[in-house]
Parts: C-alpha cells; sequence; structure tokens
C-alpha cells in the first residue's frame, strides 16, 4: 500500500510517514499480550504534571461486549469497524489527583493514543481514531462520572486486509493517497 505512504518534503522518520488510518481489517486476533504492549507504550506518553490522565476501555471482537462499544459509533463508522479485532473507548481524567482540573488532559490523551498507534504499526497492527460516537450513550454504557471523566475517542485496531472488500465510500478513502496541509497553513515562524 505505498500509496497511503506519507510524501514529505523533510526526513520524516519511516514510522510516522507510515502510519495511516486503515478501514479494511481482516479476521486475524490480536492476543491480549499484543494489545498489551500496544496500551503499555500509550501509557509512556509524556503528561502534564505525569498525571496520565488517560483511561483505554477496551473489547476484542469475539468479545459480548464488543457489541456495546461498537453501539456507541455514529452509523457512518460502523460498517467499516465490525472487522476491527479490538475496539478501544478512550477516556480522559478531567482531574489532577490534587482535584484542580487537568487543562493538558486531552492534550495529554492525544499524545498516549499517538504512542500507542506507533507502537501497534511497528507490530503490524492498523488503527483508526474515530470522534464519530454518540458521546451521551458512551457516558452511559460505560459508566462515565463526568464531573471526573470525558469520553474523547474510539480506535479500532486490526491487522490489515484488502482495501475491495469495503463497501463504498470506504473502499476509495481506503485506497485514496493520504495529504497534509503545507507547514505554511499550519505553522509561521514568529518574530
Amino acid at each position: 500500500m505505498s500509496i497511503k505512504i506519507a510524501k514529505t518534503n523533510n526526513p520524516v522518520i519511516d514510522i510516522i510517514k507510515d502510519r495511516w488510518s486503515a478501514r479494511s481489517f481482516s479476521s486475524k486476533d490480536i492476543s491480549q499480550k499484543d494489545l498489551e504492549t500496544i496500551l503499555e507504550a500509550g501509557s509512556w506518553a509524556f503528561s502534564a504534571n505525569n498525571a496520565q490522565p488517560w483511561n483505554f476501555v477496551y473489547a476484542f471482537r469475539n468479545d459480548a461486549s464488543f457489541e456495546k462499544l461498537f453501539n456507541c459509533l455514529m452509523p457512518g463508522n460502523q460498517p467499516w469497524v465490525k472487522n476491527a479485532g479490538v475496539l478501544l473507548a478512550v477516556i480522559a481524567n478531567k482531574k489532577l489527583d490534587n482535584g484542580a482540573e487537568n487543562k493538558a488532559a486531552k492534550h495529554d490523551v492525544g499524545a498516549a493514543n499517538a504512542t500507542l498507534m506507533l507502537q501497534a504499526l511497528t507490530m503490524g497492527i492498523y488503527g483508526h481514531v474515530m470522534g464519530g460516537f454518540d458521546t451521551a450513550k458512551a457516558i452511559e454504557v460505560l459508566n462515565i462520572n463526568t464531573e471526573a471523566q470525558e469520553p474523547i475517542v474510539f480506535i479500532a485496531l486490526g491487522y490489515l486486509d484488502a482495501p475491495e472488500k469495503l463497501e463504498e465510500p470506504f473502499k476509495t478513502r481506503e485506497l485514496t493517497a493520504r495529504t497534509r496541509k503545507s507547514l505554511s497553513e499550519i505553522s509561521k515562524h514568529f518574530v
């Protein structure tokens, strides 16, 4: 799938260039040990005050609980997520241990997600982060105390399968080259 390898203008490391949000997952199962390796990698992300404000709630495709997490997703994600080996709900702890607001919680959760996704890729496991979920349903299903926590994203993990197995528009998305905004659009030298 070389079309998915990022074409960069600078010498970005391969693991970053190779990471992309897959949708076509095979029936190969992810082992508990491999998932624990991926989650531990996420736990080593940087975090303000070393608060580590992330919680990962997961279900394997063959678990009865997979359906409960799956049903939190918006209909646009469900046709392809059903084949993922693991589905994660990622939750942020909004407060520090001393009770103060953790203003960096969402940022730090994002860092943990990036770290675990890169680890997964080194193991041949691809992921897709989704903001398309029913927040109220996730709060109910996951029994989240909204004073202390917030659901942030869901992540589908799995081994790659052929894009041709996907329905449209997902097949086309799987076969389309990745693009990014130019550096001039996202950065500026402050003088």
